[in-house]
Order: structure tokens, then sequence, then C-alpha cells
């Protein structure tokens, strides 16, 4: 496969994620947490990578493909291990004990919570929830990405 068909399927890889994460919020009714806003910047980033590295030409732009992909998949590992409590996600995001708190302390925290936790799994597939699955895809991308970058144009 050539450079160029390398990239198109990488960029593109990471344009249908997307895609897919705006059709479960707007379709499905699925409000995304922070974590999953987190995993959709770096989406968006390989996809305008890919159409510059494809109208320009340059390898370098791959490497950034590369590292766009990655970074999105690791958000989506980390999500997924707070979905499954294995370690805590920001405690903006996920619920915390309620401790030693005032009753002014403990009605900030609540105003202050967002209406979406980053510890509940909303939707999963084959036991593997949304982030869990854009990690996994996304670093399969990624090597699509390390892969154009080795090859010739």
């Amino acid at each position: 496969m050539t450079r160029n068909r390398l990239i198109m399927l990488a960029a593109g890889g990471s344009a249908a994620m997307l895609l897919a994460a705006w059709g479960f919020q707007y379709l499905g009714g699925m409000a995304p947490c922070k974590l999953c806003i987190w995993q959709r910047y770096p989406h968006g980033a390989a996809a305008l990578i890919g159409a510059l590295a494809l109208a320009s030409g340059w390898r370098i732009l791959t490497w950034g493909g590369a590292l766009a992909a990655l970074s999105t998949g690791g958000i989506g590992l980390y999500h997924a291990g707070v979905e499954q409590g294995w370690w805590e996600g920001p405690t903006t995001c996920t619920s915390g004990p309620i401790g030693n708190l005032s009753a002014e302390q403990l009605m900030a925290q609540i105003l202050e919570a967002p209406l979406v936790r980053c510890d509940d799994i909303p939707w999963e597939l084959f036991g593997i929830s949304m982030a869990g699955w854009n990690g996994v895809i996304s670093i399969g991308l990624a090597l699509i990405w390390l892969l154009a970058a080795t090859r010739r144009a």
C-alpha cells in the first residue's frame, strides 16, 4: 500500500471515529463526559494532519498523525481504566468521597459537578466501553500512521 493510501486510511479512521462520537452524542442522546471530549481533539488533529500531509507531501506530518492517534489512544485507555475503577479519574468528572465536608462545601461540590461522570459506562460492545474501543482502534490507527511515515512516496 502506498504512503498516500495509508495516510487516507489513518486520517479517515480518525474522521470516522469523530463522526461516530458525534453520532452517539447527537443521534443516540449520549452526552459526553470531560474525558470523552478530550479524546476527540486528537482525532480532529489527525484528520487535519492527514489532509495537510496529502496536500503537501511532507513526510514529517505523518509522525504528527501518529502522535495524535497515540494521544487519543492513551486518553481512551486511561478513560477505560477510570470506568473500570482501576484508577481514579479527574476529580471534576468522577464521584468522590463526601468526607468531612461542611454543608456549604458539599453544596459547592454538587453545583460544580459535571452532568456526565467519567466513571460511568454508558455503552459497551463485547464488554469493552466506547473509551476502550477508542483506545484500541486509535493505537491501530497510530500503527498505520507509523507505517505511512516509514514508506517512500
